[in-house]
C-alpha cells in the first residue's frame, strides 16, 4: 500500500525534530508553521512546555496581512528575533518541521540570524 503525502510529511517532521532534540542540550526550539496563506513561528521551551515568544503574518501591527511571500517571512523572522531577545533567549535550535529549508522558511531563518538569534 502506498504511503500518503501527509504520512510522509509527518515522518519527515518527526525525524527532523527527534534529531534536533538529541543535540539541543535543553535549548528552546524555534518552530515554524507555513501554510499556503500565512507563516507563523514560535519559540518553545520544551522542558517547561511553554511558549516564550511568537510571531505570525496574521498580526495586524506587522503590516503583512494577506501577504505570504519572502519579504513577509523576512519581516516575521526579524520580529521573532527581537521578541526572543526581549524574552532573554539568544540561542535556540531551528525546527522546520517537515518543510524544506528553502524560500520562505529560509528567508525567515536568515532574518532571525541577522536579528541576533543563533542556531
Amino acid at each position: 500500500m502506498a504511503t500518503s503525502k501527509r504520512q510522509l510529511f509527518i515522518r519527515r517532521r518527526m525525524r527532523n525534530r527527534n534529531k534536533m532534540r538529541k543535540t539541543a542540550g535543553g535549548k528552546p526550539r524555534l518552530s515554524v508553521h507555513r501554510s499556503s496563506k500565512n507563516i507563523s513561528v514560535q519559540l518553545i521551551d520544551g522542558v517547561q512546555g511553554v511558549t516564550l515568544a511568537s510571531a505570525s503574518s496574521l498580526e495586524g501591527a506587522l503590516g503583512v496581512i494577506g501577504k505570504n511571500n519572502v519579504e513577509a517571512s523576512a519581516k516575521i523572522g526579524a520580529v521573532i528575533a527581537a521578541r526572543a531577545r526581549k524574552a532573554g533567549v539568544e540561542e535556540c535550535y531551528f525546527d522546520r518541521g517537515g518543510i524544506l529549508f528553502h524560500g520562505r522558511v529560509k528567508a525567515l531563518a536568515d532574518a532571525a540570524r541577522e536579528g541576533g538569534l543563533r542556531f
